[in-house]
């Protein structure tokens, strides 16, 4: 049977690399093993769920790579969340409570002082029908519990292995808010016995959330699917990391100029068995990848890390995968112009500071124009290929006796105006004749 499996994000928010790592877990298992990838809009919250959110979510994951084969939102599922609640309460596992906030705090401070387990104590199965006319007549509105059976639930977690939680030491949680709202777990439960979701991959701070939502399905008749809980990355410090991290969101993460795969490849190969590289591809990142081979341990994301492996990515990428970007910034000089630059691109628009050395006005950096007069004297004649720079260089050094930084800061002086960059044998067929000349002259050409 192919997986089908899910990420839920609320639409209150932009990605940021600490949501990223579920659903690109859930995304790399689903191509690894053909199977359905399904992104669903957890937009219950309507005074918080925007459009302008969901629009970026969308964009953020097509940018990263991820392409969802089936989206829903669940502002537009309404009656299948009510028709599960109209069963659960008709079979007496979902009841009324009618304690405030303030009465339940105050109920759990006198059950911890005398050392009790903070739990609810399902003093709302004991109302009498009496008693909740009168919390009605008073103008109270019931929050809506689901009555958990006092067992423990047993699963075999696809990272964690063999888990199990003792379902007598949970409150029963939950449901249905006092405005009618319903909390993440009933419409999260429905949504997966409906779409047939057949494995939930999701970070770890959910496990004690999944024998609950394993009684859930078994009390509305679903299949239970097969649970895996990765750990959580962490900034530096070892701290969580938020969608109020803006520097961390995929969206500032792109207007930085960081490559989608250099993230990807980050997000996921932190804090697993695998060495951490730059993979260039989805497909070759969904091989490499296995839940049962996670750390349990925080995956620390290290922003220079990640610049460390989008320079790498870029070292090796091809000009055909950049082309198009390289036109949109205006940069020419073809396949033979990127191989020249890509070794000292962290970024890829680093390209477009080295195409005007090739192609621009450049002023000539010359503290010795003897030296640089000796060096044109023997310049080779065109056509000029990567060899030229090599007979080029032999030819000065023999004619002026120059060596080392003597010999070839200099000419990289002259010719770039820079101390640094490309290699010169790659550039200085892209530069030509002309340009060289005219440098070597000490003009602006």
């Amino acid at each position: 049977m192919k997986p089908v499996v899910r990420f839920a994000p609320s639409p209150t928010g932009r990605l940021h690399i600490g949501n990223l790592r579920p659903a690109l877990l859930n995304w790399l298992y689903a191509l690894k093993h053909d199977g359905t990838f399904i992104l669903r809009y957890d937009d219950t919250d309507l005074a918080r769920s925007t459009q302008e959110y969901a629009d970026g979510i969308a964009t953020d994951l097509a940018w990263i790579g991820i392409h969802p084969h089936k989206v829903f939102k669940q502002s537009e599922r309404f009656a299948l969340y009510d028709a599960a609640c109209d069963k659960l309460r008709k079979d007496g596992r979902l009841y009324a409570c009618y304690e405030t906030a303030d009465e339940l705090d105050r109920r759990r401070k006198r059950q911890q002082a005398r050392g009790l387990p903070p739990i609810y104590d399902r003093a709302a199965l004991k109302l009498t029908d009496a008693e909740k006319a009168a919390f009605e007549a008073e103008g109270r509105k019931p929050h809506w519990r689901f009555l958990l059976d006092a067992k423990t639930v047993q699963w075999d977690d696809m990272v964690r292995g063999p888990s199990h939680i003792d379902c007598a030491s949970l409150s029963d949680p939950v449901l249905i808010r006092e405005d009618g709202a319903y909390l993440y777990t009933l419409p999260s439960v429905v949504d997966d016995i409906e779409m047939g979701v057949t494995d939930v991959i999701r970070g770890e701070d959910h496990v004690t959330n999944t024998a609950v939502q394993i009684q859930i399905i078994e009390a509305l008749g679903g299949k239970v699917p097969r649970f895996g809980h990765h750990n959580l990355l962490t900034d530096a410090s070892g701290q969580g990391l938020s969608k109020r991290l803006g520097h961390l969101s995929l969206a500032g993460l792109r207007d930085d100029g960081i490559e989608p795969m250099a993230v990807a490849s980050l997000a996921v190969l932190v804090g697993s068995s695998e060495a951490v590289r730059p993979i260039p591809a989805m497909q070759e990142l969904a091989v490499i990848v296995d839940l049962d081979r996670l750390s349990r341990a925080p995956a620390k994301f290290e922003v220079s890390e990640l610049e460390h492996l989008n320079a790498k990515l870029l070292h090796a990428t091809a000009y055909a995968d950049v082309a198009p970007r390289l036109a949109a910034m205006d940069v020419g000089g073809g396949e033979a112009f990127w191989l020249a630059v890509r070794g000292n691109c962290t970024r890829l628009k680093d390209a477009a500071i080295w195409w005007p050395v090739v192609n621009g006005a450049v002023e000539p950096v010359i503290e010795d124009h003897v030296f640089t007069d000796t060096a044109r004297s023997v310049l080779p004649p065109a056509p000029w290929d990567e060899a030229t720079w090599g007979v080029w260089t032999k030819a000065v050094k023999d004619k002026t006796g120059a060596s080392g930084k003597a010999l070839f800061m200099p000419l990289r002086l002259a010719l770039t105006g820079l101390e640094h960059g490309p290699e010169l044998k790659a550039l200085l067929p892209l530069i030509g004749p002309e340009r060289t000349v005219k440098r070597l002259k000490g003009e602006i050409a």
